[in-house]
């Protein structure tokens, strides 16, 4: 059982989602990581109430790709900001015939293909291991389903996410390689995202904004440009519509203390207290704090 801590709902935007709409006492304020810069500002506002602090992903402009995003320092950044919940959105690819452009998946498995980022918080000096057998978390994924149901936003719950690495796309035989591997979509950006988050005893779920097909579809190449744009954008206003009408049930959900989530770290450090590196361990005061202060 976790502690009843303020709520904090946290967004994280991708492709075409660099603000979100209807905040209110709204500012924009640098929060220091001990992990490097974040990929922007945070935005601090509240909603109806609740609180709540988002961060555009690629930075406002989507100045950063994928690769170089510093993931460690975004989600340290949310934690120092107070986040206890996060909804991930992003724009993906789809690997499917029946996952169409416009819709979205509520996802809830990964396939993390990418070999050129920082993985984890931990390291020489503190070793952990947390768990990632379901890496998004079921509580908020039910709440965004119920909100996509009442928006009337076409959503599916449940689906594999084969995160690669990029800025390319994929070549026919890797999509198709995904495809024999039963992935739904795939995109650049949720991990190592996901495992940082649970690394933080943060929940997280993530929403795969379909804009295309990957390039397995016969009528991939009959895609041009404009049309991916108009999708991004439409897709970015129904995000934050889905936002919008998720909040609320967030916000009233007493269920959130019982979350495994925000406890995986109690018995996942390894690592002796006497053999721990005083340096890592400050970096770590943040993601950490709870346990290493036992």
């Amino acid at each position: 059982m976790t502690t009843t801590a303020t709520r904090v709902i946290g967004i994280i935007g991708g492709s075409g989602v660099y603000s979100i709409d209807g905040l209110t006492n709204t500012e924009w304020r640098r929060v220091e990581s001990t992990f490097g810069a974040p990929s922007d500002q945070l935005m601090f506002g509240e909603f109806h109430g609740q609180q709540m602090v988002f961060l555009p992903r690629h930075g406002r402009g989507h100045k950063i790709p994928p690769s170089e995003i510093n993931y460690r320092a975004n989600i340290d950044a949310l934690k120092r900001a107070g986040v206890t919940e996060i909804i991930s959105v992003s724009a993906v690819g789809s690997l499917r015939e029946d996952l169409k452009p416009g819709m979205f998946v509520i996802v809830d498995q990964f396939i993390d293909r990418t070999f050129a980022r920082e993985k984890s918080f931990f390291g020489t000096g503190c070793v952990a291991h947390v768990s990632m057998a379901h890496p998004t978390c079921n509580r908020l994924a039910g709440h965004i389903q119920a909100a996509a149901r009442e928006s009337e936003i076409e959503a599916v719950r449940g689906g594999t996410y084969l995160v690669m690495e990029g800025p390319q796309f994929s070549s026919l035989a890797e999509s198709e390689l995904y495809r024999s591997w039963k992935c739904d979509v795939i995109g650049m950006t949720n991990m190592p995202e996901a495992k940082l988050a649970r690394e933080a005893e943060i929940c997280y779920a993530s929403v795969a904004m379909v804009t295309d097909y990957d390039c397995w579809h016969p009528s991939h190449d009959d895609v041009t440009v404009d049309q991916i744009i108009a999708v991004v954008t439409a897709n970015a206003e129904k995000a934050r519509t889905l936002i919008r009408a998720s909040v609320p049930r967030l916000a009233t959900d007493v269920d959130r203390q019982y979350c495994s989530c925000q406890s995986v770290l109690t018995h996942a450090l390894i690592t002796a207290p006497e053999a721990r590196d005083p340096a890592l361990m400050k970096k770590l005061d943040a993601v950490a704090g709870r346990v290493l202060r036992k």
